[in-house]
């Protein structure tokens, strides 16, 4: 087996691999770090020869990491990461997290409600330090984890792996949104009937079917679904001129209403409740960055009003 003799390995091509992989091109990655394109080239040259791989291939939008390079980038950001905790030590406080950046998983009705909040939060209580909003939902946010493709995530449950923890936060429901043209002057509410006669728009991963069809079955009630969408953040214009509604949780629509214009109004059939939840890898806690988000997370999630409309 050949050896590889890390003392010849120059561990600065380390930053420029996680530059290129987050910028997604040698333009982007050279304004990061501070250096010109040209060298951060020849760094990814180097890179390609230590690791017997092409790393990267241009496409029409940059550069796209290979199957290699998915692998190498949990691995390669986790030992940058450690160099980075070791500098806290000698560097305590808000000075330990200038240039750290941590992942949060989370779907964009989690984003829409909480992520300025977050921001501003962490401007406070960990300056320097830097939040990636990265999409995922229940189904993906364990495997995200364990992948170390995110630091911690906030879903509508899925993270009871074994070297996963969680806590819930919350107690979500479901509201309705709907453009005010539509409503009769002064109208507040929705009647059952007028709720099922209106096109739906659905947000899913896919498909047609949600939980508000299961819960009509149960009533012996159907409804129209005119589209699908996979973005909440989507029916901020899908629902605009139009006699459709949607249904979602309410925390989403509550701040989808205030930026957007649409009405917000209280669902006329008994949804049923989902816990909120935060996880994380168990040894992520070592990092004080991923520590850092956590606790300022925790302290928003539990005064977090999910159900007010």
């Amino acid at each position: 087996m050949n050896q590889i003799d890390i003392e010849s390995a120059d561990l600065n091509l380390l930053k420029v691999f996680e530059a290129i992989y987050d910028e997604g091109g040698a333009g982007r990655a050279a304004l990061r770090l501070g250096v010109t394109q040209s060298a951060v080239s020849a760094a990814l040259g180097r890179l390609r020869a230590l690791y017997g791989d092409a790393l990267f291939t241009r496409t029409g939008r940059g550069l796209t990491p290979s199957l290699r390079a998915r692998e190498l980038r949990p691995i390669i950001g986790e030992a940058l990461d450690k160099f980075r905790q070791s500098l806290s030590l000698v560097r305590p406080g808000a000075q330990g997290y200038e240039g750290r950046s941590v992942t949060l998983g989370l779907s964009d009705d989690f984003e829409i409600a909480l992520g300025r909040e977050v921001i501003h939060a962490l401007a406070d209580g960990a300056p320097g330090l830097r939040i990636i909003f990265r999409q995922t939902h229940s189904r993906l946010a364990a495997e995200m984890l364990m992948a170390r493709e995110v630091d911690l995530v906030i879903a509508s449950g899925g993270l009871t792996a074994p070297a996963l923890q969680h806590v819930t936060v919350g107690q979500g429901g479901y509201a309705c949104l709907l453009d005010p043209a539509t409503l009769a002057p002064g109208q507040s509410s929705l009647t059952v009937e007028e709720f099922t006669r209106r096109q739906h728009v659905l947000v899913s991963s896919g498909g047609f079917i949600g939980v508000v069809d299961e819960v009509l079955h149960g009533l012996g009630l159907t409804r129209r679904v005119q589209a699908s969408t996979t973005h909440f953040s989507a029916l901020a214009f899908l629902l605009r001129g139009g006699e459709s509604l949607a249904t979602l949780p309410t925390h989403a629509a509550r701040g989808l209403a205030e930026a957007s214009g649409l009405r917000l109004l209280p669902c006329p059939v008994a949804m049923p409740g989902y816990a909120i939840e935060m996880g994380w890898r168990g040894d992520a806690l070592r990092d004080p960055a991923v520590a850092a988000v956590r606790r300022t997370l925790l302290g928003l999630l539990n005064s977090f009003d999910w159900a007010a409309a």
